[in-house]
């Protein structure tokens, strides 16, 4: 299918060919017939990707800190490699379009195959010949609606939204600044809520279109006048800014024609400098609005399907796009004069040079349109030239499931300088991430079908990448199709699930299976590792983590999805103290900070013992700050110590010597040699580079330890 595609390196903006999503449980697959540009939204991001390197530092200096703390923390080497990957990311451009659904996930209720709908959501509703959508993100759209202006529901529920905090009453006076699409679209649900309405703008020609949609309008020269005279010199009960400057021009006229203790909000982008003399005499109330409705930025909502008790909230991001297709129904909402271009998918490229100032052309409304014929079997491979397959048995034929940040940044980059691998197909959901990466490393194929890869007979190794609750599934579906299985942590998030696997590998035969615990492959662990060889005492491991704080609605502590951060997270820090003791923990004691609302069982103590009398300790700690190096690693055993900090450098004292051992320029955490490890076992026919032992061990500790959490006692792993 064909997608805008907005490369942030190079500022470009492509229509390429992706893969067609697979249906997702949850999600309808909509086949698109129009999508709407935002001229707003779109064209910043455009505009910022155009920009230079130093433009974009310039434009971002938030950034550029956090670039130089990384610098600091892991080299130089490691951090230029980030920022260059982040750049290189796609960027799917869109967020408000229509269509009709071809397909439905597992549990989507409440809508069918071929039923005509609004689709929202970045990401969702993208500007694509396909799309997948979420339920809450989705609204139905009857016979008298056609996509044209259906296209439109996403940025009306935005002007309703925004409406609908002032809280306006019936007959109240409502002043409009800023007519541009979403300024006309808020002056008409505005007007359709009984409300007097007073449009404002710098631009005669969208004076006059208010004008012809039935409200009162005038210049910005004549606003101050026109408002008095518009409300009787009461001033305007309402004030909603819909202008898109960085001038806080509009926010001082709110406050100048606003009535004694009226309600502003801005739902543009405008300079928010507020005059406080007027405000203060007026007693002002100011609202930034925040999207199109309660719901978005809620993963819950937007993604897990849970919509919001009606009794408690009745206005929805969801419900106020439905409200917004009742509008267009009724004819109280009219979008068709507001269109001014309609370009098909294929020359996306010219609309946002119209968007963009490029082409010196007036515009409002432009619409993407699309194809309506309907393939009789979509394509979910996108297909890439590469070298001929070597045809050699021992070479590892990899296929790949997810492609998201962590694939493109740490792990295909180090899978390149392996030997005897040959990329053959990788999938991701969505299918954009998945073409990216198959182009940028050189995979044969993408695709958005897990299935595609693990039945495809030229793979014999699958690498699994993709979500934490994913995990597990994909190792025992990959490992019953008879191929190597490489799973990035965790093995698994319940013990159910790691039950299942344990099962699966007693009934396997020639097929390895290894967790991505790549930290005891990095070089300096592997010095420390070796440093202790000889040892004939217990050791005592303490493994500090600066984790860093995550917000509470990320799906990494979401128990179903992440499996929450120690079981998510904190298991590489086990695993490595596993690595050096050569045994797994017997048993596990952890305590906690008090989460108070801001965290959740993340800045923990976790004091682990093993069968050889050693003790581990692992403080993982998320209550830090990101600028000081991550993780620090010290050793005591025997008149030794060792002291491992951020895998840049290894300090070793011994009968009074020091010998430190330094990366420089660059962090190196054992992604390379986790893999150069596994394919030569795989190639070799040898054990795994890791023990099942302990990779099951190793999670279950996990498990054993969030146990102890709660139960505040010691548990046997």
């Amino acid at each position: 299918m064909k997608q805008v595609i907005q490369n942030m390196k190079t500022g470009k903006t492509t229509v390429e060919e992706i893969p067609i999503p697979a249906p997702r449980p949850g999600m309808a697959l909509v086949k698109t017939a129009a999508s709407l540009i935002s001229a707003g939204t779109e064209r910043i991001v455009v505009e910022f990707a155009e920009k230079s390197l130093v433009g974009k530092a310039c434009s971002r200096p938030d950034l550029v800190k956090q670039v130089l703390d990384k610098a600091r923390r892991e080299g130089l080497l490691t951090t230029v490699a980030a920022a260059f990957n982040r750049l290189d990311q796609p960027m799917a451009l869109g967020y408000s379009s229509a269509g009709t659904i071809v397909a439905l996930g597992e549990g989507l209720t409440g809508f069918k195959v071929g039923q005509r709908v609004a689709c929202a959501g970045g990401g969702y509703a993208v500007h694509a010949e396909y799309a997948l959508v979420p339920h809450n993100l989705l609204a139905p759209l009857p016979e008298g609606v056609d996509f044209e202006s259906a296209a439109f529901t996403t940025l009306a529920a935005i002007a309703l939204h925004g409406f609908r905090l002032a809280e306006p009453q019936v007959g109240e006076c409502v002043t409009v600044i800023g007519l541009g699409l979403l300024g006309l679209l808020t002056l008409q649900i505005a007007a359709a809520a009984g409300c007097r309405v007073l449009g404002i703008d710098i631009n005669p020609a969208r004076v006059a279109l208010a004008t012809r949609l039935g409200a009162e309008a005038c210049l910005r020269d004549q606003a101050v006048d026109s408002a008095q005279a518009f409300t009787a010199n009461r001033g305007a009960d309402v004030v909603l800014i819909c202008a898109d400057t960085p001038s806080a021009d509009p926010v001082e006229l709110a406050g100048v024609i606003a009535r004694d203790r009226a309600r502003i909000i801005a739902t543009g982008a405008v300079g928010l400098t507020i005059p406080r003399k007027i405000y203060y005499e007026k007693e002002l109330s100011f609202v930034n609005s925040r999207s199109y409705g309660p719901g978005r930025y809620d993963s819950a909502y937007e993604e897990g399907g849970q919509d919001y008790p009606l009794g408690y909230v009745r206005w929805t991001e969801g419900r106020n796009m439905e409200a917004v297709v009742g509008l267009l129904e009724s004819g109280k909402l009219k979008v068709e004069s507001l269109i001014t271009h309609r370009f098909p998918i294929e020359k996306a490229d010219e609309a946002y040079e119209v968007i963009t100032g490029k082409k010196k052309e007036t515009f409002l409304g432009v619409l993407l349109t699309y194809p309506q014929e309907v393939s009789s079997a979509p394509v979910s491979r996108v297909t890439f030239p590469v070298l001929r397959s070597t045809g050699q048995r021992d070479t590892v034929k990899l296929g790949v499931l997810g492609a998201g940040h962590f694939a493109n940044a740490t792990l295909l980059p180090a899978l390149k300088k392996v030997d005897g691998v040959e990329l053959v197909g990788i999938a991701s959901a969505g299918g954009l991430h998945a073409q990216h990466s198959a182009r940028k490393f050189g995979f044969a194929y993408a695709t958005s079908s897990d299935d595609e890869i693990i039945n495809d007979p030229n793979i014999n190794t699958i690498a699994i990448l993709t979500r934490h609750d994913t995990h597990a599934e994909l190792v025992v579906k990959t490992l019953q199709a008879g191929k190597h299985v490489f799973v990035e942590k965790p093995l698994a998030i319940s013990s159910d699930q790691l039950s299942v696997i344990s099962d699966q590998l007693l009934i396997t035969d020639n097929c390895l299976l290894m967790t991505g615990f790549n930290r005891r492959f990095a070089p300096l662990a592997q010095l420390l590792h070796s440093s202790l060889i000889t040892r004939h005492e217990p050791l005592f491991v303490h493994y500090r983590v600066n984790a860093g704080y995550i917000p509470l609605n990320h799906w990494t502590h979401d128990p179903a999805q992440g499996g929450g951060r120690i079981v998510g997270e904190g298991c590489h820090f086990v695993d490595f103290i596993t690595f050096l003791v050569g045994q797994v923990p017997l048993s596990v004691s952890a305590r906690a900070l008090p989460d108070h609302g801001k965290y959740r069982e993340d800045n923990v103590s976790m004091t682990f013992t093993f069968p050889d009398g050693s003790v581990g300790v692992v403080d993982y700690l998320a209550n830090g700050d990101i600028a000081f190096p991550k993780e620090r690693v010290e050793v005591f055993c025997g008149g030794r110590v060792a002291v491992l900090d951020d895998f840049r450098s290894l300090e070793m004292v011994q009968d009074g010597r020091r010998k430190v051992v330094k990366s420089a320029l660059k962090q190196d955490k054992g992604h390379f040699g986790e893999w150069q490890a596994f394919v030569k076992a795989i190639r070799e026919e040898r054990q795994p580079p890791i023990l099942y032992e302990q990779m099951i061990g190793v999670t279950k500790a996990t498990f054993a330890a969030v146990e102890s959490l709660r139960c505040g006692g010691q548990v046997g792993v």
